[in-house]
């Protein structure tokens, strides 16, 4: 059974922060809470742990992840930002939307869009998240948690663990989380093209 971590979602314990990192540092996956719902994660540079999320989620091999960053440098390690995306991504991090980018060479191969060499990026605006980044030092590989089987994402922790917690190293309880999912926005071209309409507002990219 993996454990379950209570963490609070405006003061996020650093005894149980430091924890939660060091398990995804010794190559588990763990599920958390984000500003949207909640999501299913590991470290980058782990083709196992990625594995069992594409196993655990169901997952066909070409499936795109997310990567979780702290902030704008950082995303900008992982993708290529001209002027006019990097302030769009200004006014709107952190926040409920994921951007599709062009990617740089310190994105592995296995997480890119087989032909267009994208990634999606976020910065979610929640404390627990940002607290495990920083303590990580660098991004999550993720996806939502939503099931095969299932229409909407879960949205409590105890439910979680009841159902995979065997099948996951974490599961952090940081209260309730909606269904929606974030907002989808294709900035590759430099033109905002919206995928999916999610969380997000999308008053600035219509």
């Amino acid at each position: 059974m993996g454990q379950f971590f209570a963490i609070h979602p405006d003061n996020p314990q650093p005894r149980l922060v430091k924890q939660a990192v060091k398990i995804i540092q010794d190559g588990g996956i763990i599920v958390y809470p984000t500003d949207s719902a909640y999501a299913i994660g590991c470290q980058l540079e782990n083709k196992e742990a990625l594995d069992r999320i594409r196993y655990l989620r169901q997952l066909e091999s070409g499936h795109p992840f997310t990567l979780i960053c702290r902030d704008l440098s950082e995303i900008a390690t992982y993708a290529i930002v001209n002027n006019p995306s990097f302030r769009l991504l200004k006014a709107h991090t952190p926040g409920p939307y994921t951007f599709v980018l062009k990617a740089t060479k310190e994105v592995p191969k296995r997480l890119l869009h087989p032909k267009r060499n994208t990634i999606g990026l976020r910065i979610p605006d929640n404390k627990i998240v940002q607290a495990l980044l920083m303590e990580l030092n660098g991004p999550l590989m993720s996806v939502t948690l939503t099931l095969p089987d299932q229409e909407h994402p879960f949205i409590d922790a105890q439910d979680i663990q009841d159902l995979l917690g065997n099948q996951v190293d974490l599961v952090i309880n940081g209260g309730a989380c909606g269904t929606e999912g974030t907002t989808i926005v294709d900035l590759v071209d430099g033109i905002p093209k919206v995928v999916r309409a999610g969380k997000g507002s999308l008053d600035a990219f219509v």
